[in-house]
């Protein structure tokens, strides 16, 4: 696709714009609005962007996008893209403005195809009836904005047209929903079947697909993706469930998720238990091992022998570890000095001190590596204590320090603390330590 010897808007073209535009715009509205049409270039079919502008009474029309159907790339001129703000248009060269915008220059500059591409109801939808390969492509049905997008999945997958004659339009561009139903005639059946379940919003193509595959309803199928995609979206300073996806795929991955309910545990649980267990080398192919009965007691059984394991580690390894972990808590200890009437916040300042709360709370804090995260700086434990009893193991809290967030937050046999000491740790501690570092490393930037 070339840029070069681009043809104005046709007059035609002008009047099928300025006819929908006012059907949705009052007289003399200020605002830029985004209308497109489709056209011929260089035998290429393309999308042309244009920007509508009333002033004093009069439209102005500004082709501002190019997209071609088969082009990695598109032009643009006289447009950017806010985040907050959306598109905007430069109206400089129609003298509309004082002065021009640093991003305009009337110059057509080229981008990625995915780029400035607004929404922009096209006013000449039949046009691409008239080209042969696409005449039965049942465009007229398509509900969705992107018309390219629909147009290259229809090349691909002539199945597209077939779901927009169903009632299926918000389906026709979803290459896996496609896929499926060139290949499967089964499919093909079961979709018609459910064709009023698919259409509802909520069931994304994933979901749909699950269903298919499981005989699950559609229910169990999109809670099902829903948890599959926060565990496989979790952020790179959040636990790192790597084991646990890498354990558990497909029917496993359900049994899973339907195990941690039936024992009410987290995935942050059951990743100890997973990495204790790792450590022993044990078959966790066994179900046995993957779900064993009494969860909470096996996991103490596990952490306990990894921590005998872990017991007998080269002591100069151990002496390195408590100098490093020493040097971490000396230089985040501005964060544990906060308190009110109930509660104060103590910083681990060693080893020994994880291995104490772990015993005295009946959990792994002092068992499963914290103590050489903790010394690496990838984390810091806290310890919540009661103002009555500030020598009492009381609560246990991982704080993310390039999270800037609370990661677990526990208190005797991993019990969750009720809303008072959660309020005091997420709304009162929270935002002081957040600031402590942000005075911690401003200070070492100086």
């Amino acid at each position: 696709m070339d840029i070069k010897n681009l043809k104005p808007i046709p007059k035609y073209i002008e009047k099928l714009i300025e006819n929908q535009d006012k059907k949705y715009y009052r007289q003399n509205c200020g605002n830029t609005r985004f209308y497109a049409y489709l056209t011929r270039w260089q035998k290429e079919l393309i999308k042309i962007t244009v920007a509508v502008k009333q002033f004093k009474g009069e439209r102005y029309y500004k082709q501002v996008a190019v997209h071609g159907l088969h082009s990695p790339v598109c032009f643009a001129k006289d447009i950017d893209c806010y985040i907050i703000g959306g598109y905007v248009v430069c109206w400089y060269s129609e003298g509309l403005q004082k002065y021009p915008k640093s991003y305009a220059d009337d110059k057509w500059y080229t981008y990625k195809d995915k780029y400035f591409d607004p929404y922009a109801p096209c006013v000449n939808l039949n046009y691409v009836l008239k080209i042969p390969e696409f005449k039965y492509c049942a465009i007229n049905g398509y509900n969705q904005t992107s018309i390219f997008k629909y147009l290259r999945c229809y090349e691909k997958y002539p199945q597209a047209e077939y779901l927009i004659k169903l009632g299926l339009p918000n389906l026709a561009d979803k290459r896996t929903i496609l896929a499926l139903l060139k290949k499967d005639k089964a499919f093909r059946r079961w979709i018609i079947k459910n064709k009023d379940i698919c259409n509802l919003q909520y069931n994304n193509a994933s979901s749909i697909i699950h269903a298919y595959k499981t005989g699950n309803t559609f229910e169990e199928s999109r809670k099902f993706i829903e948890r599959k995609s926060k565990l496989y979206l979790t952020k790179k300073y959040e636990c790192d469930y790597s084991p646990i996806k890498k354990l558990f795929r497909g029917k496993a991955l359900e049994r899973f998720f339907a195990y941690i309910d039936e024992q009410k545990i987290n995935y942050g649980l059951y990743l100890d238990y997973l990495n204790a267990c790792n450590d022993l080398q044990l078959d966790m192919s066994l179900s046995k091992n993957a779900f064993p009965h009494d969860f909470m007691r096996w996991h103490d059984i596990r952490i306990d022998e990894c921590a005998s394991k872990r017991a007998q580690i080269d002591e100069r390894k151990r002496k390195e570890l408590y100098k490093k972990f020493a040097v971490t808590a000396d230089k985040f200890l501005p964060l544990q000095n906060f308190q009110n009437k109930k509660y104060a916040v103590f910083i681990a300042k060693s080893p020994a001190d994880l291995i104490n709360e772990g015993n005295a709370l009946r959990h792994c804090v002092g068992k499963m590596g914290y103590d050489e995260k903790m010394a690496r700086g990838e984390t810091l434990i806290f310890f919540v204590r009661r103002l009555t009893a500030p020598d009492k193991p009381f609560i246990t809290m991982e704080y993310s320090v390039y999270g800037k967030n609370v990661l677990q937050c526990y208190g005797n046999k991993n019990t969750k603390p009720n809303n008072n000491v959660l309020d005091f740790v997420n709304n009162c501690w929270l935002p002081f330590a957040n600031e402590q570092l942000k005075s911690l490393r401003l200070s070492k930037a100086a």
